[in-house]
C-alpha cells in the first residue's frame, strides 16, 4: 500500500507546527490592535488641545471659519453638516445601484455581458481619486453651471459656482463608491447556497421574487458590509472632492460651493501653523470619531438583526418540535384505544 504523503510528520511536528501557527497569528492579531490604538492615541494626543484653547462649543458649533483673520475664527458646523449630508446623499444613489448591478451580474446577465462588466467594474476601482476629479472638473462641473445659470436665471442673491457645488460632490462620491459596493455584494450574492434558490423556485416563486425574497436577504451581512466599506471610502475621500466642491465654507445646499472634513485638511494643512494646525488636527478626530461611530452602529445593528433572527428561528423550531409530540402523543393514544376496541 503507498502511504499518504503528508508534509507534517509525527505528532509532534504537528503540535509544533500548531504552536508556531498559534504564535504567528496572536502577534498579527497584536499589531492589528496596537495600530488602531496608536492611531486613537496620536489622534487624541493631537487633536484635543485645540478643544481646550478655543472651545468645544466654539469649534463644533461655531459657522464662521476664519483661521487667518485678525480676530480668528474656527467654527466646523457646517463643515460637519456638509460631510454628513454628502456621505449620506452619496450612498443613497450609490448603494441601490451598486446592489441592483451585483444582482444583474450574480443572476440575471448572459455569461458574455457579465465577462464585459465585471472588469469595467474592476477597472473602476484602480482608477486614481484625482482622475475622478479631472473627470469632473472637465465634464461634470460645466453640465452643473448649466442647471445652476438655468435654475437661478435673474436672481441677484445666488452666488454663482461655475459648477462646483454639492451635487457634484455627491454625483463624484456615489461614482466612486459603486466598484466597492457592486464587488463585495456580488460575492455576497455567489456565496448564497444554490439550495435557497432551487427551493423557492420549487415551491412556485418567480425569478425575482427568489431574487428579493431569498437571495437578498441572504447575503444581507455581505451587502452591508459592503454599504460599510462604502461609507469609508465616502467619507475618507478628499482629492477628487477637493476638485469639484469647490472648498467653501458654506451651508450644505445643493448649488452651494460646501468644504469637507477630508478637504478641510488637505486644503490648508500645508500652510497652517500654530492654533490653525491644532484646529484643522482636531478636524481629523472628528473625522476620526465620526468614522468610528458610523461602523460600530452598522455593526451593531448587523448583529442585533442576525441575533433576531436566530432567536425567531429557534422559537419556530421548538414551535415545531412541540406541535409534532403532540401530534405524536395523539396517534399513540388513538392507536390505543384501537387496539383496546
Amino acid at each position: 500500500m503507498k502511504m499518504a504523503f503528508s508534509i507534517v510528520r509525527g505528532r509532534h511536528s504537528k503540535n509544533a507546527v500548531e504552536k508556531a501557527a498559534q504564535i504567528i497569528f496572536t502577534v498579527c492579531a497584536f499589531f492589528a490592535v496596537l495600530a488602531v490604538f496608536s492611531i486613537t492615541l496620536y489622534m487624541l494626543i493631537n487633536g484635543t488641545p485645540a478643544l481646550f484653547k478655543v472651545g468645544l462649543k466654539d469649534i463644533l458649533f461655531g459657522t464662521v471659519w476664519k483661521p487667518t483673520a485678525k480676530e480668528p475664527s474656527f467654527g466646523i458646523l457646517y463643515i460637519i453638516l456638509t460631510s454628513i449630508v454628502g456621505t449620506a446623499f452619496s450612498i443613497a444613489i450609490g448603494v441601490p445601484i451598486g446592489v441592483l448591478t451585483a444582482v444583474f451580474l450574480a443572476e440575471a446577465a448572459p455569461k458574455k455581458l457579465a465577462a464585459v462588466v465585471k472588469p469595467a467594474v474592476e477597472l473602476l476601482a484602480g482608477v486614481p481619486s484625482v482622475i475622478y476629479g479631472l473627470l469632473g472638473i472637465m465634464i461634470l462641473n460645466p453640465l452643473m453651471y448649466r442647471v445652476e445659470t438655468a435654475v437661478f436665471k435673474g436672481s441677484e442673491t445666488h452666488q454663482f459656482t461655475g459648477g462646483a457645488n454639492l451635487i457634484s460632490a455627491v454625483i463624484v462620491l456615489a461614482i466612486m463608491i459603486l466598484p466597492t459596493v457592486i464587488n463585495i455584494s456580488e460575492s455576497a450574492l455567489r456565496a448564497v447556497p444554490s439550495q435557497y434558490k432551487s427551493a423557492s423556485l420549487a415551491l412556485g416563486a418567480s425569478k425575482i421574487q427568489t431574487i428579493f425574497r431569498v437571495m437578498l436577504p441572504a447575503a444581507k451581512s455581505g451587502i452591508i458590509t459592503a454599504v460599510v466599506l462604502g461609507v469609508g471610502r465616502a467619507i475618507g475621500e478628499a482629492m477628487a472632492i477637493t476638485l469639484v466642491s469647490g472648498s467653501s465654507v458654506n451651508f450644505p445646499l445643493p448649488f452651494h460651493s460646501v468644504r469637507f472634513l477630508t478637504t478641510a485638511i488637505v486644503s490648508e494643512m500645508g500652510y497652517a501653523s500654530g492654533l490653525h494646525r491644532e484646529v484643522l488636527f482636531t478636524i481629523g478626530l472628528v473625522l476620526f470619531a465620526f468614522i468610528m461611530l458610523i461602523n460600530t452602529c452598522l455593526t451593531k445593528l448587523l448583529k442585533s438583526k442576525d441575533t433576531h433572527e436566530k432567536v425567531k428561528e429557534a422559537r419556530s423550531r421548538s414551535e415545531g418540535k412541540s406541535c409534532g409530540t403532540a401530534g405524536e402523543k395523539k396517534d399513540r393514544a388513538g392507536a390505543a384505544v384501537q387496539g383496546e376496541a
